[in-house]
């Protein structure tokens, strides 16, 4: 079973806070590293059962114990149940992610990838998506996504469609996460 130390995780976000008052971290602004609070566990399984998949445990635990975002890296992690709140007011590419990640049976497709695609994908990229969750934007239409399922599940990519293509970005959610929060 997964676990996440959240007073720890809370910690370290008000010492990253501290160090940047201003926010001028690349998506502080966005996430200005505060957590929302945790998910009940039936929530989650309510979003498992509505989208036929288990959520990697890594990341199941985090959003159940830590909390559902938005501190994170890139802007920030994307809630997973509910949709930003400030989603209705603002034109920001994430979220028509975030709810193409929630369209019926996207989550459940397979991953398509058997390899990374690294350079331009072109049009029709959307469809290298499937089997996967969005977590977060890093700007410039660049996405990290987790795997949900396959050989890869459990693993963070990252979607640049106009120039990197669809690669690995970390082995799972936890390195991610802790890699961005370690980090000054």
């Amino acid at each position: 079973m997964e676990t996440w130390d959240a007073h720890a995780v809370r910690e370290r976000l008000r010492e990253k806070a501290a160090l940047d008052p201003g926010h001028t971290r690349h998506g502080a602004r966005t996430h200005r590293y505060a957590l929302a609070a945790p998910l009940a566990p039936a929530a989650v399984d309510g979003f498992e059962q509505r989208h036929g998949i288990r959520l990697p445990p890594q990341y199941r635990a985090f959003v159940t114990a830590v909390g559902d975002g938005p501190a994170g890296p890139a802007h920030g992690l994307l809630p997973l149940v509910t949709p930003r709140p400030e989603a209705a007011g603002e034109e920001w590419a994430v979220d028509g992610e975030w709810e193409d990640d929630r369209r019926p049976g996207r989550a459940a497709a397979p991953f398509p990838l058997t390899a990374p695609r690294t350079g331009p994908l072109g049009r029709g990229y959307e469809e290298f998506a499937a089997g996967t969750l969005t977590l977060a934007e890093e700007g410039c239409g660049t996405y990290l996504r987790l795997v949900l399922n396959g050989p890869y599940a459990g693993q963070v990519w990252r979607l640049d469609p106009d120039w990197g293509g669809f690669v690995p970005a970390a082995p799972d959610f936890r390195t991610w996460y802790t890699d961005w929060l370690e980090t000054p």
